[in-house]
This record gives C-alpha cells, structure tokens and sequence, in this order.
C-alpha cells in the first residue's frame, strides 16, 4: 500500500468506531462460542409466571392436563405414570356428578383403595364440556381435593386410550 492509499483509507474511515471484540467475525477456521442469548429473561418470566399462578389449577403441558407429584416421587416414576405403565388396580367414574355428590365417594374410595393397597388407580372426573361458561368444574375440584388428601402421592392426567384430559392416573401410599 502506498501512503496516498492509506491516506484514503484513513479519510474513509473518519468518524467511524472500531466494532466491539465479540461483534466481529469469527477468525476464519474458528467456530464462534454458542451464546443463549435470551435464557435469562426466558427463566425470569417462568419465575414471575409461576410467582402469580394459582397452585390449585397449576397445570402441566398444555391447558388441559392435570399433573401433581409430592416431594418424594421420583422423575422416573412420574414418567412411567405419564406412559400408562403402572397396572390401574381400581377406577371410579365421577362424570355427571355434582361436587357435592362426588367429593364423599372420592373420598371413601381412595381410603379404600390405599386400605387394600390399590396404589395405582383411574379416576375419570370429565372434561368439563356440561359445566359450560363454569369450565370443568368437576376436574378443577378434583384437582384441588387430591392434593390435600395425605394418601395421594402423585397424579397425572390419563393417556387418550384411558380418558385423556377426562380422567386421571393417580398413585397412592400404601397404608
């Protein structure tokens, strides 16, 4: 290059500010690092999101399904329930049932299953599509109830085969 060459090159460039290190191109041969560039703000908008969530009708995946587990069900467990691969013991059919009616024989039916170490059973509560502007009424108090009650380990809303978002696995303490 000649001075009259840099010379130019130096008007060119008046004004202009040297890019910053990790803006540049990459040396050739050298893969650039992997940056995530939003985990940040994508894990605080999961805390304030779960901040304001009512925990009664936390839902798991998708507006629909129902999921539940205490402190000391394992991941893997949950997982298997999810898959269907527990063997249901027992099933109750609540659909059609008003609240008041179904919460006495729920109830009774878990004491009676975990009494007879029946671990794993079905309860079908509906999807709510009676219920109307209400939503599913049924299903939300189900919900609710299962999570007070101390014989309740864990549960998880049923594969499509055995009632889908109408119903729900549920896992019991043996007594």
């Amino acid at each position: 290059m000649t001075d009259d060459d840099k010379d130019l090159f130096r008007r060119a460039m008046t004004g202009t500010k040297p890019l910053r290190a990790e803006s540049r191109a990459p040396e050739p041969g050298k893969k650039p690092k992997p940056k995530a560039r939003f985990a940040a703000a994508d894990r605080e908008e999961v805390l304030r999101e779960s901040l304001h969530a009512d925990v009664d009708t936390m839902e798991y995946g998708n507006a629909d399904s129902l999921r539940f587990q205490r402190a000391s069900v394992s991941r893997t467990t949950m997982r298997m329930l999810a898959r269907g691969s527990y063997a249901i013991q027992a099933e109750i059919d609540l659909h059609g049932m008003t609240v008041a009616e179904a919460k006495p024989r729920l109830a009774a039916f878990i004491e009676r299953c975990a009494r007879n170490n029946k671990l794993c059973i079905r309860i079908v509560h509906g999807k709510g599509l009676g219920s109307g502007d209400r939503g599913p009424v049924l299903k939300m108090s189900v919900n609710r109830w299962l999570r007070q009650w101390d014989a309740v380990l864990a549960f998880v809303s049923a594969r499509q085969v055995d009632g889908g978002t109408g119903a729900i696995y549920v896992l019991l303490r043996s007594s």
